[in-house]
């Protein structure tokens, strides 16, 4: 992302985050306007016990909250996406895809948790959003 080489930001991350949100067809787009986008560098501690995950590298991203389908309860906390930038770019290290690639598809893995989509769902998304245009 730097002209000098330097690793993308957290900032960097979330720019190409929202650039695939905003690229998203209908009707995904408009059902995610109340999710919060969150890039964090590791995930918390309480998080990885949660999940019981060992290593933080495992975890690139994580949707919480209620699916889109379920009424949303007073008091609950709004459906958020986060993002865990080590883990993302210690993955895109390994090669084969873009960055931007990588965002996307994990986004859309994140995305497809709030809708309740399969994964057959979620490569269908996947591809619909690699046709549109930049």
């Amino acid at each position: 992302m730097s002209e000098f080489g330097f690793a993308p930001t957290l900032d960097d991350v979330e720019m190409i985050a929202r650039v695939a949100l905003a690229r998203l067809p209908e009707p995904f787009a408009s059902y995610l306007n109340g999710v919060v986008l969150i890039v964090e560098e590791f995930p918390s501690e309480e998080i990885l016990d949660q999940l019981e995950v060992d290593d933080a590298y495992e975890l690139t991203g994580l949707y919480t909250g209620r699916p889109a389908e379920l009424e949303v309860m007073t008091g609950d906390l709004p459906p958020m996406i986060h993002l865990f930038r080590c883990a993302i770019l210690d993955e895109w290290a390994d090669g084969g895809v873009t960055l931007e690639d990588l965002v996307s598809h994990i986004l859309i893995h994140e995305t497809g948790h709030h809708f309740g989509l399969s994964d057959d769902d979620m490569e269908w998304l996947e591809a619909e959003l690699k046709k549109s245009p930049a």
